[in-house]
């Protein structure tokens, strides 16, 4: 880095400034006793030199705007901003990207060229701008960006610089808003977080850090994963998701904080201050500043109360069901936690509504609409009944055309199904919301304008894009984009996935595994003894996508590292105990079949909790909530009563039963890999030992099982006694579940968790102790 001072005097106007900082692409300029200013000067960018102060003149218009102005308040200056704007350049702010990965993909949703060919075939850089990012930035007028996977830390940095110089130069000047989905947990390419790559802390996820039971581990990963994030440029996250996990069978409730209302709450409290607080020097006002990572608290009304567990990314699963009457309940963690913060900053910024109908809870209208579409979810409880003058953005292609089946991956229009694209546009700009996820296209928000002023009149129509403008803008001048958005490569390299963060990830990953079961005391098994691990079969599995992975029998860890704690064998008989590594019992189906729909049923087939072949009996007669308007218009009842489903992942019990039968006696311990509640009454008996964990490396089982550390995770969920128990509960309603209880009289219940000297009873399981009728 080379340091330039000049001495130039233009009046108001400087092309350079004193004290400017030459870097890689971009220049730095500071302002004594105010904010550090950066600018690439490929950009055509100048410097106005105001009353000793400089400012970014960033409309290139010669003089000072108050949007320009970093001296004036974020709402100030979104005003100004949003009122100079037009039309076209909103209806661009109201976009957020699909996925971009970097380099891009040579197909599928993260596909994209270099000067027309596909990144091996080209000579671009990982870091260059793809043909369409340049496409929606300057046509479409983007400026939200999603971020997959990079290929280091230091190429994302460069990315950004490479995005910012580019926006930088055109229209307003406004810099591009970076977002992730969570991409620091310890499994990275798990799904919904879309492979993460290069190296960055690693941390539990959703149950894994509520097992911790402690909100101090998960502000704690706030502060540092925001660090991480603003040195990769992002200055968005699309997490916390605090829907609460009350129904066991759901896709999604491994990315919970749990069944508690309370315990949600105040995890979902701890991780927003922890991303949006900035200290000290950091600090620009109101808590917000350059280290503030706006948080998307998702999903608003919360769609943990799917009925039968399927999940809303597929028609299978657009309904969220109320049995018990207790969606209070699921909003709960929002208004109580994520808008009432103890930090600064005061709420979350911005707020993801899931895709799910909140199946007849709307009394008003009576509209049974996916969330994003529903006036009454988004202005008459989000805006007016609570307050919230955030953000507001759809999930990810919430607009787009469903597929042919209820089991294709396409878009997600439930209840708007019948609507043009351009109309359900309008539908959920007139909901309430601010933001499209998913789409890079300006051109149907645009129709959707000229519905509006159809229907209202230009003056209103303008007026309701400059309200969503200013919240956009908003979340944008107080993270410090628009002073300066460039990153120091060095700085980035430094920063992402250091030791001290590294370090602190791995400790919360070890307080977040629970012992269930210890008979007589088996563990720890501190000495270096001989250990027998089975192979698994894993059968054929399918991801979100319709990507098929195929079967493999494997270990399913790395030897090398047992090596370092026990001498491995692959003969039972010269084992001193056996350690299987086994998943949760997965479902293949996810709760819709396809062939049993071609076959003349309805397609519907329970989602089971447990390894071995499973039969319905105690299922509904008759679903809650049925009818496709387009693609099966003719089912009236999605119910499943005496179906019969196999997990995909049976043979994990085979095995479990089989390594019992050879080890003669010896001791069997069981690590579980979880992704939501199971049944453990298929093996629990015949084992010695069972460790859990949501999510962790599998160092962090070894040091637990070695005794390195004591065991102190506790539950967040239930673990069900049955199936029956599972079918009878309704999913609207936490802890009404029969939790299982195992041969040393424990049960599994919220708030288990065993140490080395027995059941864990703490000022955790006081203050979220469940008391029950």
């Amino acid at each position: 880095m080379k340091k330039i001072t000049t001495t130039l005097t233009l009046g108001v106007l400087a092309c350079f400034a004193v004290n400017a900082q030459q870097n890689d692409g971009f220049t730095l300029v500071e302002n004594n006793n105010g904010a550090t200013l950066g600018y690439s000067s490929a950009s055509g960018l100048k410097i106005l030199t105001i009353g000793g102060k400089k400012f970014k003149d960033l409309n290139k218009n010669g003089k000072l705007d108050r949007y320009e102005d970093w001296r004036l308040s974020a709402s100030e200056r979104a005003k100004d901003l949003a009122s100079k704007m037009s039309v076209e350049q909103i209806a661009g702010l109201m976009l957020y990207s699909r996925h971009q990965a970097m380099p891009a993909g040579i197909s599928g949703y993260n596909a994209g060229t270099y000067n027309g060919k596909v990144f091996p075939e080209s000579k671009a850089q990982a870091s260059d701008l793809t043909d369409q990012q340049k496409q929606f930035f300057k046509d479409d007028n983007l400026r939200h960006v999603l971020i997959t996977s990079v290929q280091t830390p230091e190429l994302a940095a460069i990315w950004n610089n490479n995005a910012q110089a580019f926006v930088e130069g055109i229209g307003l000047g406004i810099p591009a808003n970076n977002s992730t989905d969570p991409r620091n947990t310890a499994l990275v390419t798990s799904e919904f977080n879309a492979g993460a790559g290069g190296k960055i802390s690693l941390w539990p996820d959703g149950l894994g850090m509520a097992a911790t039971f402690d909100p101090k581990i998960v502000q704690q990963f706030g502060q540092i994963a925001a660090k991480e994030y603003r040195a990769l440029g992002i200055a968005t996250a699309l997490s916390p998701q605090i829907d609460l996990g009350s129904e066991p069978r759901w896709y999604r409730i491994a990315m919970t904080f749990g069944e508690s209302p309370l315990l949600t709450t105040d995890m979902g409290r701890a991780y927003i201050d922890g991303f949006q607080t900035s200290y000290g020097k950091h600090e620009i006002k109101d808590g917000w500043g350059y280290n503030s990572v706006n948080a998307m608290v998702k999903h608003w009304p919360s769609g943990g109360a799917e009925e039968g567990g399927r999940d809303g990314h597929w028609a299978y699963g657009k309904f969220a069901v109320y049995p018990g009457n207790n969606l209070q309940q699921h909003i709960d963690p929002f208004v109580n936690g994520a808008f009432k913060l103890n930090g600064k900053t005061g709420k979350a910024s911005a707020v993801m509504p899931y895709y799910t109908i909140t199946f007849d809870q709307d009394k008003k209208y009576n509209e049974n609409v996916a969330n994003s579409y529903s006036k009454y979810i988004i202005t008459d409880l989000l805006r007016d009944k609570y307050g919230y003058d955030g953000v507001v953005c759809t999930d990810w292609l919430v607009t787009g055309d469903e597929g042919k089946t209820p089991n294709l991956f396409a878009g997600k229009p439930w209840g708007a199904e019948a609507l043009s694209i351009a109309e359900r546009h309008y539908k959920v700009l007139m909901a309430g919301v601010d933001q499209f996820g998913g789409n890079n296209d300006k051109k149907p928000v645009l129709e959707a304008y000229k519905m509006g002023v159809k229907e209202y009149g230009e003056k209103f129509m303008r007026a309701r894009f400059e309200r969503s403008a200013v919240r956009l803008l908003k979340n944008i001048f107080r993270v410090g984009l628009f002073e300066n958005p460039y990153l120091n490569v060095a700085e980035t390299k430094a920063t992402v996935g250091n030791a001290e963060f590294m370090k602190a990830g791995y400790d919360a990953q070890l307080k977040s595994v629970i012992l269930l079961k210890n008979k007589a005391n088996i563990l720890p098994l501190k000495e270096k003894k001989t250990v027998y691990i089975p192979k698994i079969y894993s059968a054929p599995t399918k991801d979100w996508w319709g990507v098929y992975t195929p079967a493999r029998l494997d270990y399913p860890v790395n030897l090398e590292l047992v090596k370092k704690y026990y001498n491995v064998t692959d003969n039972p008989d010269q084992a001193d105990f056996a350690l299987v590594f086994v998943t949760s019992p997965q479902s293949a189906e996810g709760g819709y079949d396809i062939n049993d729909r071609n076959n003349g049923s309805n397609g519907y087939v329970p989602i089971s909790l447990q390894y071995g072949t499973y039969t319905a009996e105690y299922a509904r007669a008759k679903s809650i909530a049925a009818g496709d308007q387009v693609i099966d218009p003719t089912i009236k009842d999605r119910n499943y009563k005496g179906k019969t489903v196999t997990a995909a992942n049976t043979m994990d019990l085979r095995t479990i039963l089989d390594t019992k039968e050879m080890m003669k006696g010896k001791p069997v311990i069981v690590s579980v890999t979880a992704s939501k509640p199971m049944v453990f009454n298929e093996f629990e008996k015949a084992v010695n030992g069972i460790v859990l964990n949501f999510g962790v490396s599998t160092q962090a089982v070894l040091d637990i099982i070695s005794g390195s550390t004591e065991p102190s995770g506790l539950l967040p969920v239930q673990m069900p006694a049955d199936m029956k128990t599972v079918e009878e509960q309704k999913e609207d309603v936490p802890f009404d579940l029969v939790p299982h209880q195992d041969t040393e009289g424990n049960r599994y219940d919220f708030g288990y968790g065993l140490n080395w000297k027995g059941v864990i009873k703490d000022a955790r399981t006081a203050q979220y102790k469940v008391v029950k009728p």
